[in-house]
């Protein structure tokens, strides 16, 4: 380990500025530090530094043996920290946040068990229909439907999940069922306001055949269970997820319009800031909720009763 340790010892001397400034620091006499240069330059076959009385400076290869050690020194501090990290216990506060109708009845459930597997954590969920910004505010990880464009995020798959058209019974009774994706645009339709995005056109896909239809409708909300109660009190058609409306499609409550297309993916994500090493709390996180939700990555589970 001797080359790592003259690449610390090296750092450390161009950090201080001096021979007698890093000799103060390291608890030495200024020779024993001039020694243990002179015994580094000699075993590298090559001058460092440029030395006088007063002060130092590099040479050209004293500059690479410094840039370059300082990229090795940082790689090998991170892999301790990762090894040491896989043993280390979870413990502290862990931020977690979570929609709504989704982080109520999966989320919430699944850290019930999870803080009691791991009662050095300190879990708090934070529920928002608002998108978060984990880096920014400090969330340790958090659950998002769909692709993730932010690059700075790591995404690991919890669950398969599907979006829907359903409508109730007495709605496709009384307005008749669409057979086509334009035919909605007839249809009296129920939308979710989400993240200040612009609502009402849906996105319809069936083979290579693709349609977007601008649909209408006197109800709108911000919150899924709102919508969905809607939908089963015959309002009209509601673009929902499996994992939200497969109980009432199970039961008959509602039914599925227009089966033979499909909509954008709804997959849900386990998000988390990317880092070199994660910390013990979140990859405990992490492998806890995989388990959890590994039911619903398997094949099937895009149908209704999976969920």
């Amino acid at each position: 380990m001797e080359p790592f340790s003259d690449l610390a010892f090296f750092t450390l001397l161009m950090k201080q500025g001096s021979l007698a400034a890093a000799a103060q620091e390291m608890g030495l006499t200024p020779p024993s530090v001039s020694k243990r240069l002179a015994a580094l330059e000699a075993r590298l076959g090559v001058r460092l530094l440029h030395r006088t009385t007063r002060r130092i400076s590099l040479t050209p290869e004293g500059e690479t043996y410094l840039t370059e050690g300082a990229r090795v020194l940082a790689e090998l501090d991170a892999l301790e920290r990762a090894v040491a990290g896989a043993k280390a216990l979870p413990r502290g506060l862990l931020k977690v946040s979570a929609t709504l109708g989704f982080g109520r009845r999966h989320i919430a459930p699944a850290l019930s068990k999870f803080a009691l597997a791991f009662p050095e954590v300190e879990v708090q969920l934070h529920l928002s229909d608002r998108p978060m910004n984990l880096v920014e505010q400090g969330f340790d990880a958090a659950i998002r439907f769909g692709e993730l464009p932010d690059a700075r995020l790591t995404a690991r798959r919890l669950a398969l999940n599907s979006r829907v058209l359903c409508a109730a019974p007495a709605y496709l009774q009384r307005a008749g069922e669409p057979t086509s994706p334009r035919e909605l645009q007839k249809h009296r339709c129920i939308f979710i306001r989400e993240s200040d995005e612009p609502f009402g056109s849906w996105h319809l896909r069936s083979g290579v055949a693709q349609e977007t239809v601008k649909v209408r409708g006197p109800l709108s909300t911000n919150d899924g269970e709102c919508a969905l109660s809607w939908a089963l009190d015959g309002h009209g058609i509601l673009m929902r997820s499996q994992w939200d409306a497969a109980p009432y499609l199970r039961s008959g409550r509602l039914r599925t319009v227009l089966p033979d297309w499909k909509l954008p993916s709804a997959d849900i994500y386990l998000v988390f800031p990317t880092k070199a090493n994660l910390s013990a709390k979140t990859r405990a996180l992490v492998d806890f909720m995989l388990d959890w939700f590994k039911a619903y990555r398997e094949a099937g589970a895009h149908d209704a009763g999976a969920w």
